[in-house]
């Protein structure tokens, strides 16, 4: 019994010393804990120049006094650190008093570019956020350098290194340099496609923006690799192949390699077309107890087995959505429902009439236009505030504002309003120059070298209006015309512009000089969706100076003196080439008549010009025929002049020399050999332009043509045997004679504009005609 008492007691004793044990190591373990915080009453800050001690202070988060633990402590400078102001943070406790040390980021004294070339001071400089007097921080010089190696990437100066240095200066200043190392030019040396087998690499190339380094690389600056552009491409390509039908077109892939001298790429692109598919039945339902889907039938321009591209379905629910909103109906939507027929290959199209969301805007927000007013963008929207907002009429108003051409980039989006059932419509812009001043030479070779100064502005003061002036002068011409317009008259689709255009000649392929004064005003506005009427009132006036021929034609119209005339005219144009059904053809007319009215000559004076155009041979061929004809009609008294007569030179009718077919006054026995004019022409023109197997990235091409037609016609007054009339067996050509040329012609394209070299042949020529067998046009600027 002693014995297990003991053993008891034993035990007892050992559990009572481990528990004194760690009683001991608790009260240990919360002095240390206790040790370790630090009761702050002040905060000093040393170092600070130019960032006040309570700014510093406030950072840290600490309200004094305060007890902090160490980590509390290193929270606190770390926010400091965290403010970016300071190149170093340090933090010491002494006593009750917590020491913040900081050096502050120098201040930029000047920034440097060493080593650029290609770009300049300018450019660099704009690309750089840093700049002198603001704050040097490090971060900011990195991302600068890489803004610099991205200019230059876009360039194709994709090897091109910025390495970022500084130089200490006194007072905490410092010197940031940019050392550039240029490289040099990495361009595409081929662009190749895989899985094509409809249209050729030559005419898929022509789509691109990105384009092989050709013979004149110097020059072309879309020959570089620019990952962008390439990511456009791909759009572009197929988008492109979709309006041709083709709906299951991919982009599967864009290789691009490096050449072995690392100075040029191959890029490929890797495709999948598919099959072409045509639009199958076109059918029109409502989902609308009230709505009458035969109403919406005429809108429907398209036919089956026309070929498939969704610009004509976009078209045609445009259409469905003015009409029913022309029928008083709101918030109609039109959703094409698609039903494929594999084995046909085609699509049968259901254009459902359903009602939208009932969603209106509550404003319209415009951002990032410096220049222009805003009153020009929001023009380009058909939805004012409070009107039923439409998603499809969003996205064309951003379309339209795109083709402004006045900004660099513009994008548009809509958010939430004020209410669920309200959408605000945010503009947000990018300008870029829209003025464009040229001085430069020009050659034809009818006229030879002249010199040329234009000026245009396309958004002038930012209002939207274009602008331009104009001088062309040659040894025997010259020019000066003046134009404005204003594309929007009263924020409606009705434009004004007014114009100024002097032309005069000095013995030019003739024996007599000319002068000519116009200005008009004009009004203008769509009638159609491809169709265009514009009314104008003119005043013009001519002279007929300084005959040196014996022509009594002639010499009797000077005699006549000056001629002014006040007059109304219009012209209505149609061009369907790029809004058609058919993507790979379209047709164009313009009609014009003006009528003179008051002044010296009453005047019936008509235009017409009517041409098509379309692609052949998976679109490697173009074809195009033009009809073109004139004529002139004169009343109460007065008669027509050399200068109102219609002449016909390489500009109309290919092979001849101004004036060297039509009407003449010809008498060997006086040396009188003179083209008088026509009052009525007609021109038939047909013409192929292809390729010739050369590299596509020379730029040249081959064509082919034939013109045939006629200028004829001559009053009666200047016929006869009495003063200032010629002898009726002098006056050749009066009637309508026939003539045609065949002829090739060679197409380049270069950066310095676009030359044609005709070589011609006349295979039907009366005697007396003056041919031309060469005919080069080449256009200049620098």
């Amino acid at each position: 019994m002693m014995k297990l008492f003991g053993a008891h007691a034993a035990r007892a004793t050992v559990l009572i010393r481990a528990f004194g044990v760690m009683m001991i190591s608790c009260v240990w373990m919360v002095q240390a804990a206790q040790a370790n915080d630090f009761k702050i009453t002040e905060i000093i800050v040393d170092g600070n120049r130019r960032i006040e001690t309570e700014t510093i202070r406030s950072y840290t988060e600490i309200e004094t006094p305060a007890v902090l633990a160490i980590g509390e402590v290193n929270d606190a400078v770390q926010r400091v650190r965290d403010s970016n102001l300071f190149e170093t943070v340090t933090a010491e406790v002494q006593g009750n008093k917590l020491k913040v040390t900081v050096v502050e980021f120098p201040t930029v004294n000047e920034v440097v570019f060493e080593g650029n070339e290609r770009l300049g001071e300018k450019q660099l400089s704009a690309l750089v956020r840093s700049q002198s007097r603001r704050i040097y921080s490090v971060s900011q010089v990195r991302d600068d350098a890489n803004a610099i190696a991205e200019a230059y990437a876009n360039q194709g100066r994709i090897a091109a290194s910025v390495e970022p240095r500084i130089i200490r200066r006194s007072d905490n200043r410092v010197d940031v340099i940019f050392e550039i190392a240029e490289g040099g030019v990495v361009e595409i040396e081929r662009l190749s496609f895989v899985g094509n087998r409809t249209f050729s690499d030559r005419r898929l190339r022509r789509v691109l923006n990105t384009k092989q380094a050709g013979l004149l690389r110097i020059f072309v600056q879309r020959d570089t690799y620019v990952e962008d552009r390439v990511e456009f491409d791909k759009q572009v390509l197929t988008d492109f192949y979709n309006s041709r039908g083709y709906i299951d077109f991919q982009v599967q892939a864009v290789t691009s390699e490096l050449s072995k001298t690392k100075d040029s790429f191959f890029l490929t692109f890797r495709v999948q077309e598919g099959q072409q598919f045509s639009f199958g039945k076109i059918t029109t339902t409502s989902d609308l107890e009230d709505v009458d889907p035969g109403d919406f039938e005429n809108a429907i321009k398209i036919e089956q087995g026309d070929i498939y591209s969704p610009a004509l379905v976009e078209n045609t629910i445009t259409r469905m959505e003015r009409q029913a909103l022309e029928l008083g109906l709101d918030f109609v939507r039109v959703e094409p429902r698609v039903t494929r027929n594999n084995e046909g290959l085609a699509l049968d199209i259901d254009f459902n009439l359903s009602r939208g969301p009932r969603v209106f805007v509550e404003r319209i927000d415009i951002a990032g236009n410096t220049t222009t007013l805003d009153r020009v963008i929001r023009r380009q929207f058909k939805v004012v505030e409070g009107d039923a907002l439409n998603p499809r009429e969003i996205r064309a108003s951003a379309e339209r504002i795109r083709a402004l051409g006045f900004f660099a980039s513009s994008n548009v989006t809509t958010r939430e309003g004020s209410a669920p059932n309200q959408r605000i419509v945010e503009v947000s812009v990018t300008e870029k120059p829209t003025g464009n001043l040229k001085f430069g030479a020009n050659y034809n070779s009818a006229n030879g070298v002249g010199l040329v100064a234009s000026f245009r502005e396309e958004n002038f003061l930012g209002r939207g209006q274009a602008t331009s002036f104009g001088i062309n002068t040659t040894t025997s011409t010259r020019g000066f015309n003046f134009g404005f317009k204003e594309p929007s008259l009263f924020n409606r689709d009705l434009s004004l512009s007014f114009g100024v255009d002097y032309r005069g000649t000095s013995k030019n392929n003739a024996r007599y000089n000319t002068g000519s004064f116009e200005i008009d005003a004009a009004l203008g506005f769509p009638v159609s969706e491809s169709g265009f009427f514009t009314p104008k009132l003119f005043y013009e006036t001519e002279e007929l100076t300084d005959v040196t021929t014996s022509s009594a034609v002639i010499t009797g119209e000077a005699a006549e003196g000056d001629r002014k005339t006040l007059g109304l005219g219009y012209t209505y144009s149609f061009d369907n080439r790029r809004t058609g059904l058919n993507p790979k053809s379209g047709m164009f007319l313009r009609l014009s008549q003006d009528f003179g009215l008051a002044g010296d000559a009453r005047f019936v004076r008509t235009n017409v010009k009517l041409g098509g155009e379309t692609y052949v041979r998976n679109e490697d061929f173009k074809v195009t025929a033009i009809l073109e004809g004139g004529a002139l009609s004169y009343a109460g008294g007065s008669s027509s002049r050399v200068t109102d007569r219609f002449f016909l030179g390489s500009g109309l009718f290919r092979g001849f020399a101004p004036g060297g077919l039509g009407p003449r006054e010809v008498d060997t026995s006086n040396s009188i050999n003179d083209a008088l004019g026509g009052e009525y022409y007609a021109v038939a023109r047909f013409e192929t332009q292809f390729p010739i197997g050369l590299p596509e990235e020379y730029g040249i091409e081959f064509g082919a043509f034939f013109d045939a037609g006629s200028v004829w016609g001559l009053d009666s007054a200047h016929v006869g045997s009495g003063a200032n009339q010629a002898p009726a067996n002098t006056i050749l050509y009066d009637e309508f004679t026939l003539r045609a040329v065949a002829g090739v012609s060679i197409f380049w394209n270069t950066p310095i504009g676009p030359l044609r070299f005709n070589f011609t042949d006349a295979v039907k020529t009366a005697e007396y005609d003056v041919e031309q067998n060469f005919d080069l046009t080449i256009s200049a600027s620098f």
